[in-house]
């Protein structure tokens, strides 16, 4: 007998979920069975980021709630067989009308503890999509990913990431997070940093294919690399960074010291983007967002000193922002620049901070009244 509840359609599969869910923003536990119709977009990527790959693929979505990640994989993504896990029995019914609901044979379900389940079998993929801090699931994870694996890890425990709630930064990551306009994609580049540094521990590294932050949570996909040489250059790429709020001064240092006080992030890249140039959202739920979201990730830039904002540098320099498309185009004839994804007035360049300052006063609307 099926479970109660009502059926929607994301990108071309039906899913059956409780009639009482979360719709916006950050999921509330509503009864035993939890689903957020909000992080439709994050099952658009899983999709679309599993179908760039290309090749057969054993799947396992470890907290799978509905089973709403899983069976849209297991029917949007060709050559894929898929484990729906979750460690609620009551979740169970809901998984298996799912898989029946879309006439699925390549999708199973499964109800366990993941830390027993990935002691047992292993995958090329597995995603860890918990209610909240990924923390105390990441080593069981990496046990369940198979050599040259995917990682897929998302945090919503954003508040204590982005600085919000420091103290349980510090002691659920062991990270000074960092407030203010850098906040959120510091608060991803600490998720980050906190997987590396569970990858090193089994002579395992990583090699980031697309990262992000969205609505209310941090999202990553990495490559599981093997071997001793690729932990150590993982670990490589993790550093510290200064900020002062007074000057908008900002550095990156590899190692901890009286100035570089917060952290430690990851300071390497967040993007492959020969991978995203992969990517499709043709068909996705959200197929107009996952299009403009793919085509910042694929233009924005790498930077170890993170984003500056409009409103930050109008804030400062005391003058009206431009509008940032121009400004872009503007700066890109002095150097390297994009638009982050992370704000919509968010920006990455390597122009140094003194000569972005001059030319911010220079292309500000403000400009023609200077003194």
């Amino acid at each position: 007998m099926n479970p109660e509840g009502s059926i929607i359609t994301e990108g071309s599969t039906k899913i059956l979920v409780p009639e009482n869910h979360s719709v916006h923003g950050p999921g509330k536990i509503m009864g035993t069975v939890f689903f957020n119709e909000q992080m439709s977009f994050n099952r658009d990527i899983s999709v679309m980021f599993l179908r760039a790959m290309g090749r057969d693929m054993t799947v396992a979505d470890a907290m799978t709630a509905t089973g709403s990640r899983a069976v849209r994989i297991a029917n949007e993504v060709p050559n894929c067989e898929v484990t729906a896990n979750d460690i609620s029995a009551d979740a169970i019914p809901y998984i298996d009308a799912n898989i029946e609901l879309n006439g699925l044979e390549n999708c199973r379900s499964s109800n366990r503890n993941m830390h027993g389940l990935f002691a047992d079998e292993t995958f090329d993929y597995v995603d860890l999509d918990p209610f909240g801090s990924p923390v105390p699931f990441i080593q069981s994870a990496i046990r369940g990913c198979r050599r040259k694996g995917i990682l897929a890890i998302t945090a919503t425990d954003t508040a204590p990431l982005a600085g919000a709630h420091a103290p349980k930064c510090r002691r659920r990551y062991q990270s000074e997070p960092i407030r203010g306009f850098m906040c959120h994609e510091g608060g991803l580049r600490i998720l980050m940093c906190t997987i590396a540094k569970e990858l090193a521990k089994y002579d395992r590294g990583m090699k980031p294919l697309l990262s992000f932050y969205a609505d209310h949570y941090f999202r990553t996909y990495i490559q599981v690399l093997e071997g001793a040489e690729n932990a150590d250059r993982t670990l490589a790429q993790l550093g510290y960074m200064e900020y002062h709020t007074d000057t908008l001064e900002r550095s990156t240092s590899r190692t901890y010291d009286a100035d570089h006080k917060y952290g430690p992030f990851w300071l390497g890249q967040l993007h492959d983007r020969e991978f995203l140039d992969r990517m499709d959202p043709t068909g996705m739920a959200s197929e107009k967002r996952c299009a403009k979201y793919l085509d910042v990730w694929r233009n924005e830039i790498d930077s170890e000193v993170f984003v500056y904002d409009m409103s930050e540098l109008s804030s400062h320099i005391k003058m009206s922002p431009p509008k940032i498309d121009d400004f872009m185009d503007f700066l890109s004839q002095h150097g390297r620049a994009s638009k982050s994804h992370v704000s919509p007035t968010s920006f990455k360049t390597d122009i140094p901070l003194d000569e972005l300052k001059s030319l911010y006063r220079e292309f500000s609307p403000d400009a023609s009244r200077k003194l």
